[in-house]
């Protein structure tokens, strides 16, 4: 039996596509002896929203984790902001920084930390080409370490870029080091 919706005839799996539907933009998968950046240039105006999708790993020499950092067309200037939760399955912490010169996206284990483990992360770029308003972003990241210490993290993290302008370039980077060999950043449009 098919569901439908108000809209005459749809489905509500075709409704859901035609509001909501998720194109991929660009990929990148990160090559041996790793990088110090991936940008993301020339973003069509043409989405609602843009989301990233993140695994990760840097090749800094110790353990625990960097965060990556995200910055709007370039822009380096102390117009972003963050707010980040934090747990670990014992414990949880908070942390807000403002007039800070890049948005946090992510977490990336350091090359230290257990062989071939890597962070995930979904981060949301949210009405990117509105040019009436700044620029908002969740993201949630997470590793796990197997029961190692440390034992691994939950992020939920929100920003802003306070620009009107419309994002046309994304340029993500790690805290520390390069972003190892196998590490793959993509970037998809949302239609709203």
């Amino acid at each position: 039996m098919s569901i439908t919706s108000v809209k005459s005839g749809a489905t509500g799996i075709s409704l859901a596509l035609d509001n909501n539907f998720m194109e991929p933009i660009a990929t990148t998968l990160v090559g041996s002896g790793g990088v110090n950046q991936v940008t993301f240039n020339d973003i069509p105006q043409t989405y609602k929203h843009l989301q990233i999708r993140a695994t990760s790993r840097t090749t800094q020499s110790a353990t625990g984790t960097n965060y990556w950092f995200a910055y709007c067309n370039n822009d380096r200037a102390t117009n972003y902001s963050y707010h980040i939760l934090t747990g670990d399955g014992a414990s949880a912490s908070a942390q807000a920084e403002v007039n800070t010169t890049y948005l946090l996206g992510g977490q990336a284990p350091r090359d230290s930390q257990l062989s071939s483990t890597y962070s995930i992360a979904v981060f949301d770029l949210l009405d990117y080409a509105n040019t009436n308003k700044y620029k908002t972003v969740r993201a949630l990241s997470g590793v796990d370490y197997n029961a190692a210490s440390p034992p691994g993290y939950i992020r939920l993290i929100s920003g802003n870029w306070r620009s009107f302008d419309a994002v046309t370039s994304l340029t993500i980077i790690p805290e520390a080091s390069n972003f190892s060999q196998y590490s793959r950043f993509s970037l998809y449009g949302i239609k709203g």
